[in-house]
């Protein structure tokens, strides 16, 4: 099913969700559903988060930025759409700066596209992060609260 998903650009859960399967084994001859990946311009939408997000931050933090948006996509308790992710509104704020100041209209760079594309091929692997924060500026102390899966560069990753 990795095979298969990374193909399509689609994560193995998402596979096994659209197909009722609790696990990735694949019978010969078995026919799957496969869920649609993101649209191109929900890609450049997230390229530009991402761009906004971690502008300065070393490549790997980068795809990190885009697959937080990815696993909360795949999450129960988000939006399911890239678009609906990004521009997710909760008690009045943004859920992501760049769309409330309006950084997130500025075109992606190549790096950004790349690491959107890195984090898509790969979407369902790694530590399931749902939130990610500098500590340095970040202001909401309930960021704080969540549980650490990993720093790069100057973002705190968490689920």
């Amino acid at each position: 099913m990795y095979k298969i998903g990374q193909k399509y650009g689609v994560s193995v859960s998402a596979i096994k969700n659209a197909n009722n399967k609790s696990s990735s084994m694949i019978m010969v001859g078995e026919r799957l559903t496969i869920p649609e990946s993101i649209s191109a311009s929900e890609r450049d939408l997230l390229a530009r988060l991402v761009m906004a997000e971690s502008e300065g931050e070393p490549y790997a933090g980068k795809v990190a930025v885009a697959t937080v948006v990815l696993n909360r996509v795949d999450h129960k308790d988000f939006p399911n759409t890239v678009r609906g992710v990004i521009n997710e509104v909760s008690n009045g704020y943004y859920a992501f700066t760049p769309v409330q100041n309006g950084r997130i209209n500025r075109p992606a760079d190549n790096e950004s596209i790349r690491a959107v594309d890195e984090a898509l091929a790969f979407r369902g692997q790694g530590s399931g992060s749902l939130f990610f924060y500098n500590p340095k500026i970040a202001t909401n102390q309930w960021i704080a609260t969540r549980t650490e899966t990993v720093r790069i560069g100057n973002h705190v990753f968490a689920k």
